[in-house]
Formats: C-alpha cells, structure tokens, sequence
C-alpha cells in the first residue's frame, strides 16, 4: 500500500471526524448567521431595494403631473376680532402685481440666485440630498431643514402648500423635475420672484419695489436687489423698519453674502461690489385698515400664532410660519376687551398726548408711549397701547424691551429675598421691616467687604436707618442694590426668569439691582399679574383662538404653576399697597377722585437721565404697566425726556401713573380688596419717620439733545406725601445695625462694569 492509500485508509479511520463532533453550539450557530448574512444576500437586499425605490419613483413621475398654479385663488384675507366676536380688522389682501422677467434688471435677477441657489443655471431643478434630508426630517418629526432649490422653492409657492408631509415633499421634488424639463430656467425664476412673499404685504417683486423703495421692479438697483433678495429668509426679521439690532446685523450679513456669490460667480465687478453700500429702506406705506392701535394689535397677534405654529410643529421655522399666516385664511380671535381697549386709548390721549406740543417744546416729539392692561386671573390681555399711531411709530411700545424698567424691578428683588429666605449681611431675615442704612451713594458691602457698587438716591437724598417697607415706598436705590447682594444676585436673576422676565442676557451683577436691564411694559405686566394672582405664573396672551377652515390651533394655558409662593407673592403685593398709599404714586393714583376706595398695589420707576418712565400697578382682577420712553423719532435712538409736556422731569408717578388711574379707575367694576395671606407690608409702620437731607438737587448726569435740563426738584407728584403713614402693626420693626459705614468714599461709586450711571432712579 502506498502512502497516498495509507493516508486515506487514517483519514477514513476517522481521526478527522473527532474535531467535528466536538464543535461548540457557538460555532456553529456563527456559521448559521454567515450562512443567513452573506455578502451576496446583502448586496442583493440592498439592489432590490434601489430598484424598488427607483421602480416606485418611476410610477410617481408617471401618475403626478404638474398641476395648474391655484395658489393665488386660494389666498384670502384674515379676519381679527374682539374677544367678544366683534370685528376687530380684516387684513391679508394680496398685494401682487406680475413683471415679466424682462423688466427686472439682469443683476438684481442674479442677486436672487446668488442668494437662494447658486447652481440654479446648472442642476435639474432638485437637491437630492437636501429633499432627502428634508423626507427623513419630517418622518422623525423634526421638519425640513433647507436645501430647496429655487425651483422646488415656486412649486412649493404656486403649486402646492406649505404642509411638511412626505406626500407633500415628493410631489414637490416630481413636479420640480418635470417643471426643470419642460419650462426654463427664465420662466422658473420669474415665477418665483413673482410668488415669493417680502414682508410688509408685499406678494412679487413688484409689489415689493414699491414697499421698499418707491420704485417699479425695473428700475431697482443692484444693492436694492441684493436686500430684496436677502429680505425672503425672513421677511418680518429683516425688515429694516421694525427689525432689531440683531435683525438688522443678520440682514446687512446676508446682504454682504449675497454680493460676495455674485462676485464669485462672476455676475459682478469686484471694484463695483468695493463701492456698494447697504441701500436703507424707506418706511412702509400706510394702510388705512391698520391706522390707529389695529396695526399693532394685528401684528402681536400674528406674531403669538407665528410663534405657536412652530411651538406645535406645524411650521418648521418662523419663516415658514410667517408664510403660512400672511397665506390668509385665518380668523383670530383676540382677547382684547373692546370697552378696556378703547378706555386706555382715551386715557393716554387724555393724560398724555393731548398735553405734549412738539411745536411748542421739541422734546415732547421725543416722548412715547406703551401700555399692556392684563387680566391677572386668566392671563388674557385685554388692552393694549402700542402708540400714538401704527403708521407714524411701526413699533410696539407694549411689546419693545429695550428700554430699562428701572425701579419697577425692586419688587423683584424683594421678591427674590422672601422666597430665599434671605437674610442681611448682620444675618437678619428680609422682611418688610427690616431696616437699611439708606445712605444715598452708601458702597454696597457683600461678606464685610465693598463691591465696587455704591448707587445714588434720587437727587442724592440720604436716609439713613430706613425699614424695607418705607425703602420701597421712596423707592430708595442704596437700599435695594444692597439687598441684591444679601439675596445673591444670581438668585435675583432666577427669580426674575421665574416670574416672567426675560434673563437670557441679564448679568448677575449688583448694577441689575436698578433695573439697567430691558424690558417691555407686557412683560412687566405678566411679572406683576403673577404676584397678584399669588405666585401663579402669568404669561400675558393676546390671542384667544386661531382657525384656519377645518382646523383650529390650541393656544398654551397662560396661567401655570406656582413659580413663587404664595406668602412672597403676597408680601411683596402687600408692600406695594404702601407705595400707593405713602409713596412715589401717592398723589397720581391714592389721590385721585376715581379710586373709590379700591385697594391698590404698585410701582414707580424713572431710568438713567430720564430715557423711560414707568407706573406698573395692579387691583385684584386687573394689571396694567405704562412705559413712557424717550426716542428721537429720526435715528429711533434713547434721548432724555426732561421738560417734556412741560414738567422738569418725567416721573414714572407723574404721567404713567396718571394714565394708569383713569383707565383702571374707569374699568374697574365694583371695588375689590386683595386676599392676602402675610403678616408682611404696608401696615408696617418704622418707629422713626425718616426725613430726607437737604441735599440740593443735582443736575442730571446727561443733557438731553434739545433744552437744558432743569435743576428744580422733580415734580410734587413724585414725592411722597407728607400725611401720616397708615396704622401700625401689633409687631413693630427691628432696628438692625447699618452693615457698613454711612460715609460715601472718593469717586464716583460706579460698577467698573456697568456703564450706567445711577442715579435717578425714582
């Protein structure tokens, strides 16, 4: 036997089957798997499945064509109305007028395609991977995000909607292939610069020449192109108008991108674009359906159901929900009160406007006006002062924050010291009691040590040893800065969030105890509607309901949980009783003959060089803040507002205090008490009655642009009275030790890192 024939005669022994039957589970079952997934099968799978999607595509293309442009007849108007029903304004006709393409300059066409699609000339009307993004989007739930050719932008526009559905998106990518094949690029750019919407009304580049800058579309320039261009991601944004710092670096930003691709795609000379500069729009025109406080009311209701559009995910962007309400269709149903709306028009125009002649003082051209009236309970907003008028002053005055509240944000301080269970520097719990050296310019002291922050008194006025609840009614700023620093400034901050301020860009720094921060008079009006309605977080609501044909939008409760508790809501309510009665408001609204007896709690304040002026003040069933603010109506820039309507300064308890009377006064129904639960607040009487030094009157730290500043005292309506203070409690105050030295050191006791001057804080 050879040994060919011996090696087989072992191997048939079976000494290789041993290694076989000792095989473990876990090989073979590893062998199963490769046997299930081998690359063969998966490569098939995976061709199967393109053929698949590919044969599906075909169909598609097959059964969709490209459908008759019914946009515009879908268009409609919105209707607005009271919260009792009553029509409020009927607005959202179509502003369109078509240009054929030939009567648009050649390089404002290009600014277009620069801006939105730089490869329109070039690609098949579609961005593959941009609808693929877009589809997997809106399958996970998360909407579109971009990737839209100019093409697929006009059908999306004038052929189909603005649902994100997938149904939607591929009918879009079809009709835009086929649109690409059969129509040309000409054609599709015209379209869309004819469909798009520009803001202001504006349907169509026409339409839009001529809101922005009184042209035809033909006789645009190329700077004019490029902002019209740059305008369509966010029309209301950018608007140069009504857009804020922010909007209008994001739009001079696009602007800027807009030219730099046309010189990159040789659509413009280099030297040119060095020449160019930003081409500032010209104010909108008038619409006589949106004179008066419509206007502004109109707009903050689009505005509420812009922004529940994307809360909800039925818009993907503010752009698109923007889109999606200038659409029309729409019937929005207010929860302004039309008897409250037009009382507070009637009261600024009584107590303010009806005093202020331009002619006369130039500066009483400077000086307007903003007011939100909140139904503490329900969160509605049931009035609302935008301004004088929406087509001479474009933006709200109710819903601006960028003005400083200034002492109107001591209450929050307060707030924050109750809640927090905080305690001074000698480690004695904050109460309205409590006593502070009111020393004018005193240096604020944390840990036994000076801060760098040491804050005027109004006209420099010294206290010395002064409780919490007289502080408040005098509204003394050495006392509340350092109260700050006993709370902790970062605790302040949460407080305010927690109450309804917006703190995004609020420093924790003690010069935040002046109120240097900004705020608008609705947002002041949903912090004090939350203290009223005992803690309760209160976000003011201008929009009742929205509907649009079979569909409603269910708006967010204004009205959640416990954001402060009860007793530190109702102590510091409390304590502004006294700010009413023995305080800064005393003669403006204890006074006036309209209050009946009505319990009221509220306060004053008066910015840095007289730039706003503030009453924000509230019954049990009703909130409302005034804000006066000084702006030169030609550069919309802060000025001083001394001597206007003829008084040496605007006090937050002169006109806004007056304003707030008359109308809440007039509005209020029978007349209401507060159910408190504190032992806290007005009925505190201090042991000693504090009297203000005879410190002279300082001149203001900046003159205003147009007169001298006076040098008299303020007027007496911003001074306390001099009638007895109310009743004292069974409890009285605890003297606690100043807790730091009562003289001011050299220098001129301001923060190195607040530029604000204080000062004249009321």
């Amino acid at each position: 036997m050879g040994r060919a024939e011996e090696r087989r005669a072992r191997q048939r022994g079976g000494r290789r089957a041993a290694p076989k039957s000792r095989r473990s589970s876990a090989t073979a079952g590893k062998s199963g798997i490769r046997r299930l997934f081998t690359w063969k099968k998966i490569l098939g799978t995976f061709f199967g499945l393109c053929l698949l999607g590919m044969g599906a595509f075909i169909v598609l293309y097959m059964v969709i064509d490209i459908p008759k442009g019914n946009a515009d007849a879908k268009l409609q108007s919105n209707v607005y109305k009271y919260s009792d029903g009553s029509l409020l304004a009927r607005a959202g006709d179509r502003n369109r007028e078509i240009v054929g393409l030939a009567e648009v300059p050649k390089p404002v066409q290009k600014t277009f395609v620069a801006a939105e699609n730089k490869t329109f000339y070039k690609d098949a009307g579609v961005d593959l991977k941009g609808t693929a993004r877009g589809l997997l989007n809106t399958i996970a739930g998360k909407g579109a995000q971009g990737g839209s050719t100019i093409t697929q932008q006009y059908v999306k526009n004038y052929y189909l909607t603005q649902e994100q559905t997938v149904s939607r998106k591929l009918k879009e990518l079809v009709i835009s292939l086929k649109l690409d094949r059969e129509e040309s690029k000409d054609y599709i750019l015209a379209g869309y610069i004819n469909t798009s919407y520009y803001g202001r009304g504006a349907y169509g580049i026409q339409a839009a020449a001529q809101a922005y800058y009184r042209v035809d579309a033909k006789d645009l320039t190329v700077e004019q192109g490029a902002y019209l261009a740059a305008l369509l991601q966010a029309p209301n944004q950018y608007d140069w108008a009504i857009a804020s710092d922010t909007g209008k670096k994001l739009v001079k930003a696009r602007w800027n991108y807009v030219l730099d691709n046309m010189v990159d795609e040789g659509w413009l000379n280099q030297s040119d674009r060095q020449t160019m500069k930003f081409p500032v729009p010209e104010e909108p025109k008038a619409d006589p359906s949106m004179g008066g406080q419509t206007g502004y009311l109109v707009k903050a209701a689009n505005a509420a159901l812009e922004k529940q559009l994307v809360a909800e995910g039925t818009a993907e962007d503010a752009k698109q929900a923007e889109a999606m309400v200038n659409q029309g269709g729409w019937t929005l149903t207010l929860n302004i009160d039309k008897k409250k709306q037009a009382a507070l028009e009637k009261s600024v125009k009584q107590q303010l406007t009806s005093k202020l002649d331009p002619d006369k003082r130039k500066v009483d051209g400077d000086v307007q006006a903003g007011a939100a009236s909140v139904n503490p309970k329900t969160g509605a907003v049931v009035a609302m002062y935008g301004g004088e008028d929406y087509f001479k002053h474009y933006m709200n005055n109710a819903t601006r924050a960028d003005y400083q509240p200034a002492s109107t944000f001591k209450p929050v301080i307060l707030a924050a010291a109750l809640e927090e269970q905080a305690k001074t520097q000698d480690g004695k719990p904050i109460t309205a009691s409590t006593v502070y050296d009111g020393t004018s310019e005193r240096p604020v002291v944390e840990d036994g040590r000076k801060v760098g922050f040491a804050p005027e008194n109004e006209d420099d006025r010294n206290y010395g040893p002064i409780s919490v609840q007289t502080a408040m009614n005098r509204s003394v700023n050495s006392v509340f800065a350092q109260m700050g620093v006993d709370v902790g400034m970062s605790e302040v901050v949460k407080v305010a969030g927690a109450l309804g301020m917006d703190t995004k860009n609020m420093e924790a720094v003690p010069a935040q105890t002046l109120g240097s921060m900004g705020a608008s008079p609705l947002q002041m009006a949903g912090v004090y509607a939350t203290l009223d309605n005992h803690g309760k977080k209160v976000t003011p609501a201008i929009l009742k309901s929205a509907e649009h044909q079979n569909r409603t939008v269910t708006m967010p409760d204004a009205v959640g949980g416990q954001a402060i508790s009860r007793e530190a809501a109702d102590s510091v309510t409390s304590v502004l009783t006294g700010v009413v009665d023995d305080g800064t408001a005393q003669k403006s609204v204890a006074e006036n003959p309209g209050r009946d007896g009505q319990q009221v709690a509220g306060k004053t304040g008066t910015s840095d060089n007289n730039k706003s002026a503030w009453f924000t003040g509230y019954t049990p069933n009703l909130v409302t803040s005034v804000g006066l603010f000084g702006e030169d109506p030609k550069t919309h820039a802060q000025v001083p507002m001394y001597k206007a309507g003829g008084e040496p300064r605007i006090n937050g308890g002169g006109f806004p205090a007056q304003i707030w009377a008359a109308y809440t006064f007039g509005v209020m129904g029978d007349v209401t008490k507060f159910d408190l639960e504190t032992q806290q607040g007005a009925a505190v009487e201090p042991t000693w009655t504090p009297t203000p030094s005879q410190t002279p009157t300082k001149e203001p730290t900046q003159e205003p642009t147009t007169e001298e500043p006076s040098s008299s005292p303020p007027p007496t309506s911003e001074k306390p009275s001099s009638s007895p203070p109310p009743s004292p409690s069974t409890t009285p105050p605890t003297f606690t030790p100043p807790t730091a030295p009562q003289t001011t050191p050299p220098g001129d006791g301001r923060d190195p890192l607040d530029p604000v001057r204080p000062g004249e804080d009321e």
